[in-house]
């Protein structure tokens, strides 16, 4: 059916003449009657009762005047939360990371977000794929490494380095190395070298894989190499921002890092005015900012 045609229908029944409809839709009498003539023809039924007083809805115009309201009311109330959304901050919001960054440091942070915010609905995909944006396979993206589409708006969070850690108890049972030779008395837990991940964390583990390491623990995220790390299996190669949330560890052979790896946010252009995006960007911020603090005065750091 036509949208304009039961527009118009809604509004002469609402009103029971074409004079008033025409009137609210500044639109002609004739112009009017015109289009209701038009639907009743399309639907084969006759829709008003022509009355000295008015309009009458016939049992077949009630019935459609039954579904217009109700429509009319949806569209209102989308109305009423699309105008709240620039003041409030709802609904779903899909938020792609990695499968390191997001379940070792996004996922537990994410309870002072819903506290602040017990309306917004997060769809968290975590995976080594970079979904498209601009295609809005995700609304906000954190990467290690600068998008390259241009019509994205992207801001650089922090750096990271790659880093080697063991637990403290496995430290008490078998000492630390102090050497990067002492290393190869030691099993190293790192990512597979078949699996995605930032170019500087598979340059320092091809370096510390020339120290003819004898025993190994592949895995493909470093959730999995940090499971291994807690339970004693050897020394880990991890991404330098669990060491705020995992005080159990603790960082050996300080002098051995992969270079910096940046991390940026992004989200499209077109969702520049969003209040879940704005709240999630500024939550983020916060959150890294915190984590600067505590580093800095030396609580949370091993």
């Amino acid at each position: 059916m036509d949208w304009d045609k039961l527009r118009i229908f809604h509004a002469v029944a609402d009103a029971g003449s074409l004079t008033h409809a025409g009137d609210t839709l500044h639109l002609s009498q004739s112009a009017v009657s015109r289009q209701i003539r038009a639907l009743e023809e399309s639907l084969n039924v006759t829709l008003f009762h022509r009355h000295a007083r008015g309009l009458i809805l016939t049992e077949q115009g009630e019935l459609l005047f039954d579904a217009t309201q109700a429509m009319n009311k949806r569209l209102e109330a989308a109305s009423a939360r699309i105008k709240d959304s620039e003041e409030e901050v709802f609904g779903e919001l899909r938020v792609t990371t990695t499968t390191g960054f997001g379940s070792l440091w996004l996922a537990p942070r994410l309870p002072a977000l819903y506290a602040k915010y017990p309306e917004l609905k997060i769809d968290l995909m975590l995976e080594e794929r970079v979904l498209d944006l601009p295609m809005r396979e995700a609304d906000v993206a954190i990467r290690m490494k600068e998008p390259s589409q241009s019509d994205l708006i992207r801001k650089k969070l922090m750096t990271v380095r790659m880093a080697l850690y063991a637990s403290k108890s496995y430290i008490a049972q078998h000492g630390a190395p102090q050497t990067l030779r002492e290393l190869k008395k030691h099993r190293l837990i790192c990512q597979s070298p078949n699996s995605i991940q930032v170019g500087a964390g598979a340059r320092l583990v091809a370096e510390l894989m020339t120290e003819e390491i004898t025993s190994l623990l592949t895995v493909n995220n470093y959730f999995g190499v940090l499971q291994g790390i807690l339970s004693n299996l050897g020394i880990g190669v991890l991404p330098d921002y669990v060491v705020n949330d995992t005080p159990e560890i603790e960082r050996v052979l300080p002098q051995i890092s992969s270079q910096e790896v940046p991390v940026f946010l992004a989200y499209p252009e077109e969702l520049r005015q969003s209040q879940r995006i704005k709240a999630f960007r500024d939550f983020v911020q916060d959150e890294i900012s915190n984590d600067k603090r505590r580093a800095k005065d030396g609580s949370g750091v091993s």
